[in-house]
């Protein structure tokens, strides 16, 4: 573990080298060079004219370093990309819709103020006006006049499995989403919103067999924290089996998958730490990055050329005020990014990694298990080397149909983690139930079955995504990614579009400001191997009539079709 401190003080002083031989100072009209000569005096310092000069560009004295060329629209579609432009005439009228609801909602509170309108949300106590309010005004103002108008599409509650369909409870509200009365009807839909990509949240089967068994044995908790008397046999089988998986050399698992980035990352940075994040990561990691204390700077989403000039930035003039070396750099992105459906550009990402010295903390919560020939996430998918990957982050919840979340790295910071991460110190362990679920996946994916379902969930996503765009709808995210995003732009198409599908038998998730930018509003399809072809037809179906109805394709560029592989079939998966 201490050799591992020893490393990072090694990478310290190389950066620091580094840091000597790249900084510039400007002087008059052009730029001063210094280095070392090889015995180690200093060289005189020499002005670069206007030209080129050491392959790099000087012009009137200011010198740039040459970078890749950023990939052109063409060249990001041939990568399987697509981000069509919202088109500008919904993006104002866009706008439009959200002044005037703005506008109502003032007027609104105007009659509330004099008593014509009761209000029903959170408001500060008369007897405490002197007192720092309690409530934000415009997260209220939000609450009150825009997102009670949808309320009724979130927290929908189920009373069944969510598998490829469940049994959701109607309900009905006479107070416009303030509350709801439950009918006692149940509503069959097709599950198109919930994170089940390989099929595995099921109630029948030798899986759930096993798990009933695991109760009767252990018991339905641990009573205990990890550090304590909470490690169980199934909890170090578990460990075992995602070290294997990843191809990394030990891993260590969490009772939780949020707080495994919210109370681990933590733990490896902190002051005079440099942490480089892409613009949309989720909130677990924006929260344990604020939680650390390091300094952050923030790249484009998935913008390569963007991320080397903030590496290259931060290495040539160090931490602020000092300008002293970094003590460590930490690039941290996701595999697949739950509200773009993108897939990270791993081998790009970890040739910056390699050539500015820096560690990769990468967040694999939605693809584990969805991506890759066999399921192990976008370094089987890109075809990386494992050991490339500092760190590797997953969750449980999404992939395995269970809980929790775990880190597999290294021998060294596993095993740094486990002394000093709150998430293993301090929270309760991982009950045995969840715990076996997680296992019995992880032997499913070694076998037939769990490769054939891999292969199914690749078919339903290139299928579905290529039949939408047919459409005209505009379809956001990488053509291999489960996370399919239907671009609706305006609050009140997003409310009426999952109305009538539930009316319809669909349940789908909706997705509009603030967790999206004010324009690009969406509906959200995750796609699971447990959907049957005639499944897919039926959504597509729906999603082509009430695209009509709602006025929602909006696309104006010829589709670009991915090639679609015939059906697999179970003969065709190998161990």
């Amino acid at each position: 573990m201490y050799k591992y401190w020893v490393m990072e003080m090694m990478q310290a002083h190389h950066q620091q080298s580094l840091t000597t031989q790249m900084k510039q100072r400007r002087f008059g009209n052009g730029h001063i060079s210094s280095s070392a000569e090889p015995n180690g005096n200093a060289r005189p310092a020499e002005t670069i004219p206007n030209g080129k000069a050491n392959g790099l560009h000087v012009k009137n004295g200011k010198r740039k370093i040459k970078t890749a060329p950023r990939p052109t629209k063409n060249q990001e579609k041939e990568e399987g990309f697509s981000y069509e432009t919202t088109p500008l005439v919904w993006a104002v009228i866009t706008f439009w819709c959200y002044l005037i609801l703005t506008i109502v909602g003032w007027f609104r509170d105007q009659l509330r103020r004099l008593g014509m309108e009761n209000t029903r949300g959170g408001k500060e106590s008369k007897h405490m006006l002197d007192f720092p309010a309690l409530y934000q005004d415009f997260d209220n103002f939000y609450v009150r006049n825009i997102y009670m108008k949808l309320r009724d599409n979130f927290n929908q509650p189920l009373c069944s499995t969510p598998g490829a369909e469940f049994d959701m409870m109607e309900r009905v509200t006479e107070d416009h989403n303030w509350t709801y009365k439950l009918t006692g009807r149940k509503l069959r839909c097709l599950n198109l919103g919930s994170y089940n990509y390989l099929g595995f949240a099921e109630n029948s089967g030798p899986r759930n067999e096993v798990v009933q068994e695991s109760i009767r044995k252990y018991g339905a908790g641990t009573g205990s924290a990890r550090a304590e008397l909470g490690t169980l046999d199934l909890h170090l089988e578990l460990e075992r089996l995602v070290a294997d998986f990843t191809g990394q050399e030990d891993a260590i698992t969490f009772g939780m998958g949020f707080a495994t980035n919210a109370l681990n990352i933590p733990a490896l940075v902190g002051k005079g730490s440099l942490v480089i994040s892409d613009k949309l990561n989720h909130a677990s990691l924006v929260l344990g990055i604020r939680l650390s204390g390091a300094v952050v700077r923030v790249f484009k989403h998935n913008d390569m050329e963007d991320l080397e000039k903030v590496l290259r930035r931060a290495v040539v003039e160090g931490q602020p005020r000092t300008h002293r070396p970094w003590k460590k750099i930490l690039i941290v992105a996701e595999g697949v990014y739950s509200m773009e459906g993108s897939i990270v550009k791993l081998p790009e990402l970890i040739a910056l990694k390699k050539k500015y010295k820096a560690y990769v903390y990468l967040d694999e919560a939605h693809s584990i298990g969805a991506m890759g020939p066999t399921g192990k996430g976008v370094v089987e998918y890109w075809g990386v080397d494992p050991k490339d990957v500092d760190i590797m982050m997953g969750t449980f919840t999404k992939s395995f149909g269970s809980s929790g979340g775990y880190i597999a790295a290294s021998k060294k910071i596993v095993n740094y983690l486990r002394l000093h991460s709150h998430s293993a110190t301090y929270s309760t362990a991982m009950p045995a139930p969840v715990a076996q679920q997680i296992v019995g996946c992880f032997k499913a994916l070694a076998t037939k079955e769990g490769q054939y379902r891999a292969k199914v969930l690749a078919w339903n996503t290139r299928y579905f995504r290529n039949k939408i765009k047919q459409l005209g709808f505009i379809v956001y995210g990488h053509e291999d990614s489960p996370v399919v995003p239907i671009m609706y732009y305006l609050p009140s198409k997003l409310g009426a579009m999952a109305r009538m599908c539930r009316q319809k038998g669909i349940a789908v998730v909706i997705v509009g400001f603030p967790a999206t930018p004010i324009t690009e509003a969406r509906v959200r399809v995750c796609l699971s191997a447990s959907h049957t072809v005639e499944m897919l037809d039926k959504a597509i179906d729906v999603f082509d009539e009430l695209g009509d109805l709602l006025w929602a394709k909006y696309s104006c560029e010829k589709p670009e079709m991915c090639p679609v592989p015939p059906y697999p079939t179970l003969e065709e998966a190998t161990e």
